[in-house]
């Protein structure tokens, strides 16, 4: 009797860290069973935006929208994005104070980025923002202007956390390094997660195939590398290495009761300022 397909419909960045980790899957470099995957690259936000609807069956997402989809999905112990001493970064045109940045506005990538939640942490009060898509921030930030909205600062996210200066911008704070600084621990960014309602034994072997596929980029790095340079978009060879060893490495491979913390902690702080409503405890997949 046939073994019965079933397709996996998944979401991740079209960077070159979720390229990275997802080739072995999106080339078929190993084999998957009974399981097909269909890849779906669209922006973080966007998959934030889709988690909340519980479309697709495996997804990258922020760790803050997590508070929001976790009854939809269950988050996933690799594939997850973490900052350990460096993560995302608040720029402008020239040098600011804390109490100027607080003023505003400041570009942001998405309401439910992890960026977002750890910029909020770190001013400690609300703040003017206004929502730009990642990749317009740095140009707007130089401009300072989004449309007909002043624009005083901007939040960056991937490959423009190393390309920021071509457009003539000062770094104003490293949060993952503000973060680390703080707490000890890497910052939690993105994560995986898998659909609830498909079932433990779906879910262990779903989480099996994405920790399968990362190890195959760390042992071929080169050939995932290769791979991942189509989703380069500034970045050249060297640059794309670099952003890739970031967020590709062993808080991916694993997040492990330290990287474990550093999530529940970021939720905690999030409801500690009010960011989110609730105090929410991270729940991750029960391997075998």
């Amino acid at each position: 009797m046939a073994t019965e397909i079933i397709t996996i419909r998944v979401g991740h960045s079209p960077d070159p860290d979720d390229a990275f980790m997802f080739y072995a899957l999106a080339a078929e470099r190993i084999p998957t069973g009974r399981y097909r995957f269909v890849h779906e690259l669209v922006d973080i936000e966007t998959l934030n935006q889709r988690a909340l609807r519980g479309e697709l069956e495996l997804t990258a997402l922020s760790f803050h929208a997590y508070a929001k989809v976790r009854d939809r999905y269950i988050l996933c112990r690799c594939g997850a994005s973490m900052g350990d001493g460096y993560g995302p970064l608040v720029v402008a045109r020239r040098s600011l104070s804390r109490d100027e940045l607080r003023r505003g506005p400041i570009a942001v990538p998405g309401r439910w980025t992890s960026a977002f939640l750890a910029l909020r942490l770190y001013l400690g009060d609300d703040f003017p923002f206004v929502l730009v898509p990642f990749d317009e921030i740095p140009r707007v930030v130089a401009e300072g202007r989004f449309g007909d909205q002043p624009v005083l600062a901007g939040l960056l996210i991937h490959e423009g956390q190393l390309t920021f200066a071509r457009e003539g911008l000062v770094k104003l704070v490293d949060l993952g390094e503000w973060w680390t600084t703080e707490t000890g621990l890497p910052l939690p960014l993105g994560g995986n997660a898998i659909r609830r309602d498909l079932g433990l034994e779906v879910q262990r072997d779903i989480h099996r195939l994405l920790r399968q596929s990362i190890d195959y980029a760390l042992a071929h790095r080169d050939e995932a590398l290769a791979h991942a340079m189509r989703y380069a978009r500034d970045l050249d060879h060297s640059l794309a290495d670099q952003f890739v060893g970031m967020y590709v490495n062993r808080w991916t491979q694993e997040l492990g009761p330290q990287g474990i913390e550093a999530v529940r902690l970021f939720l905690r702080r999030g409801f500690e300022v009010r960011a989110l409503p609730e105090l929410i405890e991270p729940e991750f997949i029960r391997e075998a």
